[in-house]
Order: structure tokens, then C-alpha cells, then sequence
């Protein structure tokens, strides 16, 4: 039996729960080879991101040509970009190697509210990265900032993901609810089949940290081993409540998830 490769190009985390280190995680979680090309380097931990600093960007591209030469992963991620730069040069190394699928996690800000993201880097995603997903998967912040409007509510979450889909020209998008009141989350998938809606029980708990990360980690991981879209998407959301709700309440702040669940 041959391995899946999965690929994520991510910033490290130095307190574990996120990024580079929560999605090889979670790849190892489904039985999936993680590479990985790190993008920055974050001082964190579960109170918050002290200090980050961008990798140079020839060297990101350097880390994905050394991995597609050798290791072609079946599916690709992308999470904290950090600049513009390094946008481009991922955007460059995705279309060099014709890399996918892929899923495009598009990390602006830490569960902690630390800006992870330069401003000029989001028209650099909008125009070079977006175009390329098989999968956008923005939080409400996010997806306001992609499509220029609020959103705030469950209709306007299908909304932007449509306006990501037919106007910005992602294969998908997931707009993740998590952040909408009430005492269920709902996290709006739409693609070429229309509009999914995924409900799960809110969990009351601050062990949030990564939740993004691992997500999207989930879904690439699914999509290297041969599931839809639409099954990646729905194994990897119930995933990721299980991971919540068994979290091992580690540090201060916003704990880590139980990456074992």
C-alpha cells in the first residue's frame, strides 16, 4: 500500500497547537506523510503571537521545490503567508509543479486577535491564490475582508462563498461559523453542487487554538487520500468538534485541540 503525501506551507508555532505543527499533526492523525515549507516563524503560545518574522520568500520557494521533486504530495494547504512576497512566491511554486488539489486557508489573524498578515498580502491572495483553490476556507473576518462586506449572519456566509466562488474564481469555498452566536455553530460549504450547511452543538470551552489550521490540515489530508470535496469537508468539520470537545486544556489562553481525536 503506498502512502499518501500531504503537503502544508504554513508558519511554525512555537506553542505546538497551530500552523506548521498543527497540521502535521493532524496528517499523522489520518495516516497521511506530512511535508511541510515553513513560511515564518511566530513566537506564540496560548496567550498570544509576541513576534513573527517571514522566511525569505526565494527560501520558501526553494523548500517546495525540494519537496515536489521528491516527495509530489497528493494535496497541498496553505495557511499563515505572512507579505505579499511570499504570497507570490507560493502562488509561483503552486503553478510551477501543478500542485493539487489545493486548499487555501486564509490566516489574516491568530485565534489571539495578532495580525498575521500584511494588508498589501490580501489583494496578493485575492489575485494569485484564490484562482488556484480547490477550497477557500475563511472565518467570518476573513471572508468580509475577501468580499468587502459584512458578514454576519448565516445567509450573508452563503453569500460570500458564493461571490468567492462565481467572482474571485475558487473551484469552493467554506465559510466557517464558528464566531456567529447561538447555541449552534453552522459552517456554509458551497461548490459546483450548491450550498451545504454543517451544524454541530456549540462547545462552551477556550481551547480554540489552531482550529483553522487543523481544519483545513483535516480536509487536505482527506482529499490526498481519494474523498470528495464534500466528504473531506463534512469527516474533517465533525473531526474537529471531537477535537474541541476532548481538547487536553493545556496553558493559559486559548488551548490547543485534542489532535488525537
Amino acid at each position: 500500500m503506498t502512502t499518501a503525501i500531504a503537503l502544508t506551507i504554513a508558519g511554525s508555532d512555537s506553542g505546538g497547537g497551530a500552523g506548521i505543527q498543527a497540521d502535521l499533526k493532524t496528517f499523522e492523525r489520518f495516516a497521511v506523510f506530512g511535508t511541510s515549507v515553513i513560511t515564518a516563524i511566530t513566537a506564540q503560545n496560548t496567550r498570544g503571537v509576541t513576534a513573527w518574522q517571514a522566511v525569505a520568500p526565494v527560501l520558501v520557494a526553494q523548500q517546495v521545490d525540494a519537496v515536489a521533486s521528491d516527495l509530489r504530495p497528493a494535496a497541498v494547504k496553505s495557511g499563515m503567508l505572512g507579505d505579499a512576497p511570499t504570497v507570490a512566491a507560493v502562488a509561483d511554486a503552486l503553478e510551477r509543479h501543478a500542485l493539487a488539489p489545493y486548499v487555501l486557508d486564509p490566516v489574516m489573524v491568530a485565534t489571539s486577535g495578532d495580525p498575521l498578515l500584511e494588508r498589501d498580502a490580501v489583494q496578493a491572495i485575492v489575485a494569485r491564490l484564490i484562482p488556484r483553490a480547490t477550497l477557500v476556507t475563511p472565518n467570518l473576518d476573513e471572508a468580509a475582508i475577501l468580499v468587502g462586506a459584512p458578514v454576519r449572519d448565516v445567509a450573508a456566509m452563503a453569500r460570500a462563498g458564493r461571490q468567492i466562488v462565481d467572482t474571485l474564481g475558487a473551484q469552493a469555498a467554506l465559510v466557517k461559523g464558528g464566531h456567529l452566536a447561538g447555541d449552534v455553530t453552522v459552517d456554509v460549504l458551497v461548490d459546483a453542487d450548491g450550498v451545504l450547511h454543517v451544524e454541530h452543538p456549540r462547545l462552551h470551552t477556550s481551547s480554540l487554538h489552531g482550529t483553522g489550521c487543523t481544519l483545513s490540515a483535516a480536509i487536505t489530508a482527506h482529499l490526498a487520500t481519494g474523498h470528495s470535496l464534500r466528504d473531506a469537508v463534512c469527516i474533517s468539520l465533525d473531526y474537529v468538534h471531537r477535537a474541541i470537545a476532548t481538547a487536553p486544556g493545556l496553558g493559559t489562553g486559548h488551548g490547543p485541540l485534542n489532535h488525537r481525536a
